[in-house]
Parts: structure tokens; sequence; C-alpha cells
């Protein structure tokens, strides 16, 4: 078994020239809500939910992204509510949320 449920990798790269990127949509304010709420709902910790920074993952034009482990689901994001959605639907739930996956 894994040491956690979900691992979740958030995409806060920032990239010069203003190229496309994901912290250009505000990814690092997004990740750092999600990692608070996480903790808030108390799903941190061992055998629950991991909220992490990633590099670039390599989907710039998608993005802002994030890829949940271990069902490699990779969704995109407008907002706090997205995130919100996928907390309470994916890692609460279980379920994925079809329309922010890519």
């Amino acid at each position: 078994m894994s040491y956690y449920q979900y691992h979740v990798f958030f995409c806060t790269n920032q990239r010069e020239n203003n190229a496309a990127c994901c912290n250009n949509l505000g990814a690092q304010e997004i990740r750092d809500y999600a990692k608070s709420r996480i903790k808030e709902l108390q799903l941190n910790g061992k055998n629950k939910v991991r909220i992490n920074n990633a590099g670039c993952l390599d989907r710039c034009t998608e993005g802002p992204v994030i890829v949940v482990y271990p069902e490699e689901i990779w969704y995109t994001y407008v907002d706090k509510e997205d995130v919100d959605e996928i907390i309470n639907e994916h890692l609460v739930n279980g379920r994925i949320v079809e329309r922010l996956k890519i």
C-alpha cells in the first residue's frame, strides 16, 4: 500500500518572459489554498492526502494543471471553487470530476 491514499501534484512552474506556464495563472496561490483546506479537513498525513508543488508537468497550454496519484488523473482548474470540487469529489468521495479532467 502507498504511504498516501492520494498524492496531488500542483504544477507551480514559472517560466521567463511571460511564456505560458501554470504559475502565470495563480498556481502557487491555489496550491497553498488546497494544502490549507486539506489540513482544515484533517485529511493530511499518512494514509490520507499529500499536496505537493511540482516543477513543470509539461502541459502548459492546458494549465493550470494538477495530477492525482495513484490514479494518474489530470485536472485543470480556474479558481478555488474548482479545487474545492476536486477535494470534495475526488479526494473525499473517490469520484473523478469529469468536467475538470484533461
